[in-house]
């Protein structure tokens, strides 16, 4: 599959399943003052995350632009290091408004990753927050990965946000194994490993709360659904190269003369 035939298989997807299409919004956020560039797909669902916006849909799904140079989310430092980051990139979301919760976004997350797209089962890891008891039990008991591939991690892992303040909750990501060929070549390589070879391609985020400035939680009026993939690591996944430069996304781009 080319890159737009999974960008196009994903919006088609979550249309199937009852979520409203919805275009890409600006890099330049409208109406958020505490965000430079959108960094990620739900930054045009902030408010109604926060329950001061209402819809005439609870499900939604988009494929956003975003940039990653500066704030919280920074990849400027690791682009070039890597071969799965960029400053700016696509974001595959499926978002969930009070309707279903982590049941509901795991169980597409795995229809799509093992039937849509064909990654092989046996090379998928799964992380959840620390504590999330219920996550891990969905992934084990209702998914059926085993327990020894689910792997708990801490809030910097695990728990998101879009920024210093605003609509965050714990996450479950999806991670692929590629193999020894590719990363750091240390036996002790694990998904906790920053380098290339367990490498993350779809966060689930468990919108629970809003951090205000002092850091404290307070639960989002309903609890919400955003989840987060990058088109280009997908891509280059399917399309079995080592890097994102490589995919078809990318290569034209860089072989262009």
């Amino acid at each position: 599959m080319t890159g737009h035939e999974i960008r196009r298989r994903f919006l088609d997807y979550f249309k199937e399943k009852e979520h409203r299409i919805v275009k890409s919004s600006s890099l330049i956020p409208s109406s958020d003052p505490t965000l430079l560039f959108t960094n990620a797909g739900m930054v045009q669902f902030k408010d109604v995350f926060l329950g001061n916006e209402k819809r005439d849909y609870k499900r939604a799904v988009s494929s956003q632009k975003c940039v990653r140079a500066g704030g919280k989310h920074n990849d400027l430092e690791v682009v070039g290091r890597t071969a799965r980051h960029h400053t700016f990139f696509e974001m595959l979301g499926n978002f969930s408004f009070g309707d279903y919760f982590k049941e509901g976004a795991i169980e597409y997350g795995w229809e799509f990753m093992t039937g849509i797209v064909k990654m092989p089962e046996e090379k998928l890891w799964i992380t959840v927050y620390k504590d999330d008891d219920e996550a891990f039990r969905i992934w084990n008991e209702k998914i059926g990965i085993p327990a020894d591939k689910i792997v708990r991690l801490g809030e910097k892992d695990n728990f998101w946000s879009m920024g210093d303040t605003g609509p965050c909750g714990p996450c479950s990501e999806i991670h692929i194994d590629q193999g020894e060929g590719i990363g750091c070549g240390s036996p002790e390589c694990n998904v906790e490993c920053d380098c290339d070879r367990f490498m993350e391609l779809w966060n689930l985020v468990f919108m629970q709360y809003n951090r205000d400035s002092k850091g404290i939680l307070t639960p989002l009026p309903n609890p919400s659904i955003d989840t987060g993939m990058g088109l280009e690591r997908l891509s280059a996944v399917v399309q079995k190269v080592k890097s994102n430069y490589e995919s078809d996304l990318l290569k034209p781009i860089i072989t262009y003369s």
